[in-house]
């Protein structure tokens, strides 16, 4: 009888024991269940790498998110404010077969702050989102009052064209970590045949600041303009501000206080 209890009480052990090891087990399957959950969703929300490119054109990966060269932020800045008065009543050329029988340009309608709607050409419109959304309407506003309609009519006699030609852009100065002051020195062009031509100095301050990487859609479902727009964001800067450009100093020796004194006269 004693041996029988014996056993059964060596059984019972066993049991209990086998029961704790396996409920040690299971906390310690949690864990690493837990512990693999908080990194993929670690993984799943890190930025993606911000690739610069380089003068060369090849893009490298930067390990500052904030860093951009300054090769890149001028043809960035040049780029941007091309396309923005590229007013030749066509659309934008993107490819071969466009370039040789390019199509009309019949302009977007925007809201001005005046009330009622004006047009701006598609090549303004889609490099406008080159601009930070806050800055961005209100400079497409201003663009489109500036936006004469002859350039889209059908008469070549009475049709304007214009395009900005910059004669000079200032290396850019950095205002604080990722964000750059470029001047630009130009002339907007504005022609109706080939006598009557109009010129307006447009002497600017830029202002430029990084932004994160710009995910692309998975869908091949797009058009030709939400493909041109993806290609504007694609250098990873954007345009926050826009001042007149003071010529009354040295660019380069231009401290900021110099710059309030200029604005103010």
């Amino acid at each position: 009888m004693v041996r029988l209890l014996e056993k059964r009480k060596q059984k019972g052990n066993l049991l209990v024991t086998f029961a704790v090891a396996t409920f040690g087990l299971h906390l310690l399957t949690l864990l690493l269940l837990i512990i693999q959950g908080l990194t993929i969703r670690q993984l799943s929300v890190q930025k993606p790498p911000t690739f610069v490119q380089l003068v060369d054109g090849k893009p490298v990966n930067n390990r500052n998110e904030l860093q951009r060269k300054p090769a890149a932020i001028e043809n960035f800045v040049s780029k941007t404010m091309k396309s923005m008065f590229d007013w030749s009543g066509k659309l934008p050329v993107e490819n071969i077969d466009r370039a040789n029988n390019p199509e009309k340009d019949l302009g977007i309608s925007i809201k001005t702050p005046r009330g009622g709607s004006k047009k701006v050409t598609t090549s303004s419109w889609i490099s406008s989102f080159a601009f930070s959304e806050d800055f961005r309407k209100g400079f497409l506003s201003t663009v489109a009052e500036l936006t004469p309609p002859e350039v889209f009519s059908d008469n070549s006699k009475q049709a304007i064209v214009a395009e900005l030609n910059i004669a000079r852009i200032y290396p850019p100065q950095q205002i604080e970590p990722g964000k750059w002051r470029v001047g630009i020195v130009a002339n907007l062009v504005q022609k109706r045949g080939e006598d009557n031509k109009i010129v307006t100095p447009f002497n600017k301050d830029i202002f430029v600041q990084a932004v994160d990487a710009f995910n692309y859609p998975v869908t091949v479902n797009l058009t030709d303009l939400q493909k041109a727009i993806y290609k504007t964001r694609s250098d990873k800067l954007e345009i926050y501000e826009i001042r007149e450009l003071c010529l009354t100093d040295k660019y380069d020796n231009l401290a900021s206080e110099g710059f309030n004194r200029c604005q103010n006269r």
